[in-house]
């Protein structure tokens, strides 16, 4: 939230506090010249005017009196001192009191709530705004753990239903085609290891538990492209690698995995034929790029922007030999999380997609 800019905090009470004791010594100066003061003669300060009858006498102001009018005065200062404090610091840390019941509140698991503290900027309303700014992300974590469990349980779920279908129907019919049978298993269990395997490196991603290493991210690109050059002839798909050096550290496997999804993905989601798959790292003063660009479908921006989630498909494949498991990029953009690294998807124009990977480069 966009802020007029406005006195601290700090400065505020500093005034306020100051302004008060200003108060305080006016009313004693004030009370030290009615009792002492107007005993002095006029004629000091106003000449021909040494008639003028006193208003106190002397005599009549001894000690005894002006200590009790002292501790009189004392003790009203001090009442009046509590109370204007007391008054003052409440309305300062007022907003203090906001924040606290919306802790208690979020604590309690109510997380849409909110401070949306009025005012113009200082040390409160900033802490206000960071809360609620934090508050806003962990509503949109839990909500996306959320999709993801209920997603990971339904694309766990149809292996499953699909193993218990196959089994009732060769139970039910003895002379059934068992090698047919066998084939069918054999390809659901195979989807449900590889979604199983998909989670435990999103997993691993997500809780950063890994070494950092130096490596060349170009040497990581070939890698990937070379692994994936046969399935990129079934599907007629062409690809090119531009790979200079870009040396960063990290995971050696996670980068390798990120790439290889990234180049998979490139190739699956493409032209029926006559595709192209362009793949290009580059070493920059600021850090590292990989560059992962494909023909293909147009893709929406806003469809664009959910890619990264769990399970979520661009569009339909060309072939149903590699369905995959819509993890690809949620994978891509963890392990690009963890090394501390941006991973950005730009919609083409002509079609296609282009992913681009920034990792920090490499102390020297």
């Amino acid at each position: 939230m966009q802020r007029t800019p406005g006195l601290s905090v700090r400065l505020k009470l500093t005034l306020s506090y100051a302004a008060f004791l200003v108060l305080a010594g006016v009313l004693l100066l004030g009370v030290v010249w009615i009792f002492l003061l107007r005993d002095v003669r006029l004629r000091f300060l106003v000449p021909n005017l040494d008639n003028l009858p006193r208003i106190i006498e002397p005599a009549s102001f001894g000690p005894a009196v002006f200590g009790t009018a002292a501790a009189a005065v004392m003790a009203f200062l001090l009442v009046f001192g509590l109370v204007g404090g007391w008054v003052l610091a409440g309305r300062m840390l007022a907003p203090l009191n906001r924040i606290t019941e919306a802790t208690r509140a979020v604590a309690r698991g109510s997380l849409s709530h909110r401070i949306r503290l009025p005012g113009r900027s200082d040390e409160f309303r900033d802490l206000a705004d960071a809360f609620d700014a934090m508050v806003a992300q962990l509503d949109a974590h839990v909500a996306e753990q959320r999709r993801f469990a209920a997603n990971a349980s339904h694309e766990l779920r149809t292996p499953l239903a699909i193993t218990q279908t196959l089994l009732d129907v060769a139970r039910k019919d003895p002379d059934h085609d068992t090698g047919l049978l066998v084939d069918r298993l054999h390809a659901v269990n195979a989807r449900a290891i590889d979604l199983t395997e998909a989670l435990l490196v999103l997993s691993r991603a997500d809780q950063r538990s890994f070494d950092d290493e130096p490596l060349d991210l170009s040497l990581v690109a070939e890698e990937a492209v070379e692994t994936l050059l046969p399935l990129a002839d079934e599907r007629g798909v062409t690809v090119t690698a531009d790979a200079a050096a870009a040396p960063t550290t990290g995971s050696p496997a996670l980068l390798l995995q990120l790439t290889t999804n990234l180049v998979h993905n490139a190739i699956v989601h493409n032209l029926p034929a006559h595709g192209s798959v362009q793949v290009v790292t580059r070493a920059e003063p600021d850090g590292v790029t990989l560059t992962v660009e494909n023909t293909g479908d147009r893709l929406a921006p806003d469809l664009v922007s959910t890619l990264t989630e769990p399970f979520q498909r661009g569009t339909e494949r060309v072939r149903a030999d590699h369905p995959g498991v819509g993890l690809g990029l949620a994978i891509a953009r963890s392990i690009c999380d963890a090394h501390g690294g941006t991973l950005t998807l730009v919609p083409l124009a002509a079609g296609g997609l282009r992913v681009a990977v920034r990792l920090p480069a490499r102390a020297a």
